[in-house]
């Protein structure tokens, strides 16, 4: 993609270095970090929720959990040496296509020598294979841990925890606290201007998504609605993409939540331009406009809605970085832009 080409464009000097030379085990993290200490030093401290954490030197074997941090640690030309599976909307691989991409281009393709070792999370962090890595230093700064997995996770290596909410860190956040950690913090700003750039490029191909008002929710026929709120990477992402939150969502947000249950009662009052949901299948989306419940939602009688049943897109956005975001530009935008057409003729 061109962001991604133009992130290797502009590191071509980092990429040269990581050619060269890898771990055994398939870390590229040893040289990428090592190559800008110069700039960054050594000891960094880094905030958190659970304290401080304080990396000594330039980290060489760099593990991750949870989503988007070894996602954002490629985006940043490193190559973890361990990293979660993606068990939702991933591949045979147990990895995405801008995850794919991004090895591919760092000569550490799944199934060759220089790949990550890939661990499963669908019951939790997997303390013993994080640990098998022998890391030194273990990203999460997108992350749900709580105490007792920052804890245990401390007694293997350091670990970058997310600052404030858990899941709630947005990414450009989750970017600068990983590129300090990797001692690659100027390429981490650079990348963050970058991937705003080409969110606003996007954006500007599609004036008619520019105000906009929107619901982003998951429906499920029968079930209850749950709708995302502002601290959810999705509704940011549309934030950034010029959209605003209907009303009648920022009115029933209680506090520091990242979805809301709406009765199925009052599905005629969730009105906005554009309403957005993730389903489990193409079946699913194809019944919403008749089913006799989820039918009243207003963009749903109106057509301006979006019912993605892909997990690839789904997973784009649900976690978003700047490994995913490109990826998103081009596979989702243009769905939503579809919508806020819809909107505008139902006018």
């Amino acid at each position: 993609m061109a962001l991604s080409r133009m992130r290797r464009a502009a590191a071509a000097a980092a990429v040269a270095v990581l050619s060269l030379s890898a771990c055994s085990t398939g870390a590229t993290g040893e040289n990428q970090a090592s190559g800008t200490a110069a700039e960054d030093q050594f000891p960094v401290t880094i905030e958190h929720a659970f304290g401080e954490t304080t990396i000594e030197e330039a980290p060489e074997r760099v593990a991750a959990v949870a989503w988007a941090n070894a996602e954002t640690a490629l985006a940043l030309d490193v190559v973890p040496v361990g990293m979660p599976l993606i068990e939702f909307g991933g591949n045979d691989h147990g990895t995405t296509p801008w995850i794919d991409e991004a090895l591919d281009g760092l000569d550490a393709s799944i199934g060759t020598e220089n790949a990550p070792v890939q661990y499963s999370e669908a019951d939790g962090i997997a303390f013993d294979d994080v640990a098998a890595t022998d890391p030194d230093v273990i990203i999460a700064a997108y992350s749900g841990l709580s105490q007792e997995d920052y804890d245990k996770l401390s007694r293997i290596a350091p670990v970058v925890a997310y600052p404030e909410t858990a899941y709630g860190t947005p990414w450009q956040e989750t970017t600068s606290m990983i590129g300090k950690a990797l001692g690659r913090s100027a390429e981490a700003e650079q990348l963050i201007a970058d991937t705003e750039h080409a969110i606003a490029d996007k954006a500007a191909e599609y004036p008619q998504l520019e105000g906009k008002s929107f619901i982003y929710a998951n429906l499920v026929p029968g079930g209850d609605t749950s709708i995302y709120t502002d601290l959810d990477s999705r509704p940011r992402f549309l934030q950034a993409l010029g959209l605003t939150m209907a009303p009648v969502v920022e009115e029933n947000i209680k506090g520091e939540e990242f979805y809301i249950t709406w009765s199925n009662e009052n599905l005629d009052q969730l009105d906005s331009d554009i309403f957005l949901s993730w389903v489990a299948s193409q079946e699913v989306a194809d019944s919403l406009a008749s089913d006799p419940l989820l039918g009243q939602i207003p963009a749903v009688k109106n057509g301006s809605f979006v019912a993605d049943a892909d997990p690839t897109r789904t997973v784009s956005i649900s976690a978003i970085n700047a490994l995913s975001i490109p990826y998103a530009l081009d596979n989702v935008v243009p769905l939503i832009a579809d919508a806020a057409t819809a909107a505008d003729n139902a006018k």
